[in-house]
């Protein structure tokens, strides 16, 4: 991403909006099919390939549509609110403090809803007390509290689910893909974070202004 590959035309083929995840497949006529946007991207996988549903739910059932209603809530909600409280607590050349008060304020409202629904459904996990793909959605996000402002501790329900899941063998296995996942060692280490938040502004300036450049073309 440093290095604008997912902004070549190679992967615009893939993603026409040159963000990632992005994937592709061979599909069930033997042609490729492109695949973008995290949860489309989920919904294809454990529809191809989870056929025992072990971290889904089988079509046309209350817990597969339950399922969906959480990962769309990811999606529409947690993912696009916390990510603007990442950029204007991290990133942003001049501290907002309007941006940065609305972002992390909506997104202490979504773990909120969260934290109630584990509470008062006393289920282990978002869905028929079972790890499906809603859950694996919010977790890359809840896991990176911290770097959007957000002080984990005030939802002792949803923390208890953050620690179940690092405590997955899957999770800890995959967390580790691509790279070394370390949100936990750069929560404690202050200066680690001043760090890498100038090194992640630098490269999102850089990318807003090769954008801004390209729509001029």
């Amino acid at each position: 991403m440093a290095a604008s590959k997912q902004k070549e035309p190679w992967f615009l083929e893939i993603n026409p909006n040159g963000r990632i995840p992005a994937l592709t497949d061979t599909f069930s006529d033997g042609q490729k099919i492109r695949l973008f946007e995290s949860g489309s991207i989920m919904q294809y996988l454990v529809a191809r390939y989870d056929t025992e549903h072990k971290i889904s739910f089988p079509p046309g059932t209350r817990e597969f549509y339950e399922m969906n209603n959480w990962l769309f809530f990811m999606n529409s909600g947690v993912g696009p609110m916390q990510g603007q409280s990442n950029h204007f607590t991290r990133y942003a050349p001049e501290k907002i403090e309007y941006g940065v008060n609305r972002y992390q304020n909506e997104t202490r409202r979504l773990y909120g809803v969260l934290d109630k629904h584990l509470r008062d459904t006393k289920q282990d996990y978002l869905v028929g007390n079972k790890c499906t793909i809603a859950d694996i959605a919010h977790f890359g996000w809840v896991a990176a509290a911290f770097w959007a402002g957000i002080d984990i501790e005030e939802f002792p329900t949803l923390k208890a689910w953050e620690d179940r899941m690092y405590a997955r063998p899957g999770v800890e296995k995959g967390r580790h893909v691509p790279d070394p996942h370390k949100m936990k060692e750069l929560s404690k280490d202050k200066e680690a974070m001043e760090r890498h938040a100038k090194q992640g502004s630098q490269w999102v300036q850089k990318g807003m202004k090769e954008d801004a450049q390209r729509q001029k073309l």
